[in-house]
Formats: structure tokens, sequence, C-alpha cells
């Protein structure tokens, strides 16, 4: 018998973005097809029945794949089948995933995976937004614990108005490239890319784009209210409170000593590491099945004394106040034989940033869902293991260093002049030499340096710094220029590009459930 499918519709920029679920993958744990114009995604979310042993992490996966088939088109490869993930799914991916992650319960072990394809592509409503909308529909409707719903809509501005969800042809009329994700009440997720757009009105498209959600929020609540699956009970990670604070007590003034006294990365962390062995030993010593937790415990204990010394006595762990940032240095003309580059130093981040000139005919042939079918400016991000201290197989571009590719790339796109000026096709490669915070943003600075030496005559010179957040309740510390370790413990990563007219490129992503 044929299953009955049910519609939910949102209104957004005052057309349908329409959610249907019922008719498609019925074994999957929640399956829904999100579309808006002739554009289509299908999103299937899953749980594994029973929790991955020998992890201290939340095993989450979110994929896209773009199938050619959605525009008419049979792939371009020998092979004529799709291949591995192209830049821009793989970019997608990222997008969805970013605004999901927190809201799950990171005590969670069981494996969960959502898996979006592309159904239709009508070359005027772009996909990747209505992504953020099937993955959250799927898991809503799914028998997966979950905090959602989540809205995602693109924001991008012509003659001074603001539009939601904008075709391609009116994006190419923006100066603001603009897609936000979040609750009802919070922010979760920002990315943008923007022609020097001044900080109160990037704020007013913000606000914009978070209203534009609620009507998808709401689709999506009543999606669930009526034919959502209950949702599963599972086993969550649990922490003894008896040895948690046991291990605070023992722990938290030797890592108060280490944190007082100068250090670089390396001796702090050679520092910590060794008293997290003697931690491990003690209160674990011959238990197997103890050591996890107290490795947990000594994790917990250490971002605590760090965020404390932040919230209260506005001292980093490099012992710079909240708004200090790290010593810069720069230089050009390392490679004689490059046609640029641009050495970019910033506290123990460094990005060495070169640059090769080509003819037109060496653009690059985009094989791709999307209308742009040739790029004559390409940014590309390496961050070997060396940079971070540490020996790992080589194996191709990371999904990491493809988004930090990108991002550099979106920051310097509206100073690149245009190919009537200057005919060349142009390539950036950033080279992560040393990294302890905020790499994408110094290969922005590096990016800057490197075309400079080239000789492009870029419209202004582009520079980019991350901030982060330290949230207790109603307490909070914005910190400039984050370091690793506030990266990795903090609750905020917000990246921002421009120039000294405006905004070029923005990026936040958020451990909590959200900011307003």
């Amino acid at each position: 018998m044929k299953p009955e499918s049910k519609q939910y519709t949102a209104m957004v920029g005052g057309r349908p973005v329409i959610f249907e679920t019922g008719k498609l993958a019925s074994l999957a744990g929640g399956a829904v097809t999100v579309r808006l114009g002739d554009s289509m995604v299908f999103a299937a979310a899953t749980m594994s029945p029973e929790p991955k042993e020998n992890i201290d992490f939340f095993p989450l996966t979110v994929e896209y794949e773009e199938r050619m088939y959605a525009g008419g088109r049979i792939p371009g490869s020998f092979f004529r089948r799709e291949g591995r993930p192209s830049t821009e799914a793989i970019l997608t991916a990222r997008l969805t995933d970013r605004p999901i992650r927190p809201l799950f319960n990171k005590e969670m072990r069981n494996e969960v995976q959502v898996i979006m394809f592309s159904l239709s592509a009508d070359q005027e409503n772009p996909l990747d937004v209505l992504c953020i909308n099937a993955a959250s529909a799927a898991l809503m409707i799914s028998d997966i614990p979950w905090g959602g719903p989540v809205g995602g809509v693109r924001v991008a501005r012509v003659n001074g108005q603001f539009i939601a969800n904008p075709t391609f042809s009116e994006m190419e009329q923006s100066d603001l490239d603009l897609r936000i994700a979040g609750t009802r009440d919070a922010i979760l997720m920002v990315e943008c890319g923007a022609n020097e757009v001044a900080e109160e009105d990037m704020v007013a498209a913000i606000q914009f784009g978070h209203q534009a959600i609620q009507s998808l929020v709401e689709a999506q609540e009543k999606m669930a209210a009526e034919v959502g699956k209950p949702k599963r009970e599972v086993p969550l990670f649990t922490l003894d409170p008896a040895l948690s604070e046991q291990v605070y007590q023992r722990a938290a003034p030797a890592l108060e000593a280490a944190l007082e006294r100068p250090h670089d990365k390396t001796q702090l962390t050679t520092e910590v590491e060794e008293l997290e062995k003697q931690i491990v030993a003690e209160f674990a010593g011959e238990d197997e099945t103890l050591v996890d937790s107290v490795k947990t415990a000594f994790e917990e204990a250490y971002k605590k004394v760090v965020r404390t010394r932040i919230l209260e006595r506005g001292i980093r762990p490099d012992h710079r106040t909240p708004e200090e940032i790290r010593p810069i240095w720069c230089e050009v003309d390392i490679s004689p034989r490059a046609h640029g580059s641009g050495l970019f130093t910033r506290g123990e981040t460094q990005v060495l940033t070169l640059a090769t000139l080509g003819t037109p005919k060496e653009a690059q042939e985009l094989d791709s869902l999307t209308p742009e079918s040739i790029k004559r400016y390409m940014h590309h991000y390496n961050f070997p293991p060396y940079s971070t201290g540490e020996v790992k197989p080589l194996r191709g571009s990371s999904r990491r260093e493809i988004g930090h590719g990108a991002l550099a790339e979106r920051a310097l796109e509206p100073v690149i002049p245009d190919e009537s000026v200057f005919p060349y096709t142009l390539r950036l490669v950033s080279e992560v030499l040393s990294s302890n915070g905020s790499t994408s943003m110094a290969s922005v600075c590096g990016s800057t340096l490197a075309l400079m030496d080239t000789g492009v005559p870029i419209k202004a010179p582009v520079a980019g710094i991350a901030m982060g957040l330290i949230k207790e309740g109603d307490r909070y510390v914005i910190l400039s220029d984050i370091q690793g370790l506030e990266d990795h413990l903090g609750d905020m990563d917000f990246k921002v590009a421009g120039t000294s007219l405006g905004i070029t490129a923005l990026q936040m992503d958020i451990k909590i459930k959200g900011i307003t």
C-alpha cells in the first residue's frame, strides 16, 4: 500500500519552503524532503541501537552528497559517476553540522548519522540552507534525542533592502551573502561573505535573518508534534560527582601553579600532560575501567580552572587581558621564485601564504549544481601535523582545511580586482607553519601580504581576527585574539575579517545552546 505523506509549509521572504515526510526512507530514524521553488533536498537521520564503547566524545557525522541528476546533468568524470565530495558539498555538510551539533547531549555515545543529498536543483534557489532545515526536520521527527528545531536562512541585501532566501540572480546584485541558523530564541551559527559592510548593517542583517527563521521553526515543531516518533531513551556517560570533586581538589592547585608560571604552548601542554598522568595513576591505579572517567574529570577540572581565572580575575592562560592581542610580525618575499609571498605571525600562530598568477585559461572549471562555472581566484589552506608538534599521516585535504580555505577566500574576494582590470587567474596557498589559535584569520592576513608582494592591485588590505566567549550564567567575558586553549575550553569561536571600511567575512561557531 502506498504510504501517505504529509506536507508542512513555512513562508520565508514571501515564498513557501515545503517540508514533506512519510513517503521516502521509512526505515531511517527520520526522513524528510525540503523544497524551495524547484530545488529540493532529502535528509535522513539515524542512530545506532547501542552506544559506541571506548570513546570520550559524541559520535555525530553529517554528510551531504551532490547528485548531478538533480540538475539534469551527467557527471564530467571519466567514470561518469559522482566520486569524492566536491568542495561545495563539504562546505554544505559543515554548514549543517555546526548548528545542529550544540543541541545534542554531549554525554551521548550512540552514533548519530545525518545524510543529505540533492534531489532537484533549479539553478535559481541554493540548496545549502535547505540542507540545514532538512537535517533539523529529520532529527525532529526521528527517535533521536535532540534539542531542536533549528531553522536556516540566507540573507542578501539589494538596493539597501534585506531579502530572505534570495535567488542566485538576486545574490549577484547583493553586497551581502549571510547564512544564519538558530532556534526560536537564539543564534547558533553565522557564515557570511560581504562587500565591506558596516558593523551596524551586519547586526541588522543578522536580526532580520533570525526573524525569518521563526516560521521554519514553527513548521518543524508542528511536524514533530503530529508525525514525530517518541524519543528513545539512551544511556549517557556519567561521571561520579565524588570522583570529579576529588580530582578537582587534587589537580586545581597544580594547574593554577602551572598557569601562573611564564610558558609557551609546548611547555604548558607538557606540564599539564605530566600532571594528568600522575592524577590517573593516583585515582585509577590498575583499574582500567576508571582511566577514562579520571581523564574526563581532569579535563573538567582544567576547564574550570582556566575559565574561572578569566571570569573572576580577567587573566588568560598566556597572562593577557581579555582585550589584548598577541605580538604581531610580518615579512614578505620569503620565496625567491614564487610570484609573491607573505609571512604572518601572531603569537605562536604562523602562516606563510604564497601567490601564483596564471592565464585566464588556468581558471578552475567547476562541475557543480550552482550557476558558477569558472573560478579565477582560489585560496587553498594546508594544516600539516608539525604545526601543532604532532606526528600524523598526510591523507589529502581534510574537511576542516577545505572550510578554512573557503573562509579566507571569501574574506579576500571583495578586494580582488575585476577581470577587466586584472585579467589573471590567481591562486593563493596558505601553509600553516605553527598553530596556536586562529590560523584561518592568520591566512587572511598572510594572503593580503602575498597579494601586495605580487603586485596585485587589491582595493584595500584585509585583516582577520578570532574572538572568543567565556560564559557562566549571566556572567561573560569576550576575548580578543583567542589562542588554541581558549578555543578548546571556551564557548564560542567568532572569526571576523574586513578592511578599514567594513566586514568582508564572518564565521561563528558556538558550543552552548545559542546566543542572543
